[in-house]
């Protein structure tokens, strides 16, 4: 199985992703943990993400499919993964379309856990990182609704609209529960 995770910072994407992974037997890939990933091990991809992020920039669109590009070819994503990250724009959409073309393949599901700003601001608060705060958060959200969510519409075709304010334990339930359909 082949999924995308949408929902804005805060929707519990990576508790989920972890959970779905488990359950599906497929490897959770979070552009996060590619980055982490890359510039640790001192890779070309990585090299290049960390002389963007020296200089205070966001890393371009191109380095960060490459990195998927090259997890998405190994052995253990070759029956399915789960993108937790990527893409984050139309743009990104169109390459990983490109990325599964190439291949032969397609995304089975886009999952996008919905839940209130109001929400999240509460969970991020109650996480106690020295960067949440309300202004900040909120500043991630509207940038999460200006840049990412273009892609619930892009994607309605495969769309899978999960609420993602209850338990870690019943939203997984019904993420499940909607694949299954």
């Amino acid at each position: 199985m082949r999924l995308v995770l949408l929902g804005p910072p805060g929707a519990g994407k990576g508790t989920q992703a972890s959970l779905l992974s488990d359950a599906l037997k497929i490897p959770h890939i979070s552009t996060g943990d590619l980055f982490r990933r890359n510039i640790s091990e001192g890779t070309d991809l990585g090299k290049q993400a960390q002389e963007y992020m020296d200089a205070g920039q966001l890393v371009p669109t191109e380095v960060t499919a490459n990195m998927v590009r090259d997890r998405l070819n190994q052995d253990d994503a070759k029956n399915g993964f789960l993108l937790d990250g990527f893409p984050r724009t139309i743009e990104q959409a169109d390459l990983l379309q490109k990325m599964l073309d190439n291949d032969g393949e397609k995304l089975d599901a886009v999952i996008n856990y919905v839940v209130s700003e109001d929400v999240v601001v509460e969970r991020m608060l109650a996480r106690g990182r020295n960067d949440d705060n309300e202004d900040t958060i909120r500043t991630r959200l509207e940038v999460y609704r200006n840049e990412t969510a273009p892609l619930i519409d892009h994607y309605q075709n495969v769309l899978l609209n999960i609420d993602a304010e209850g338990t870690v334990e019943d939203i997984s339930a019904a993420t499940l529960d909607a694949l299954d359909r």
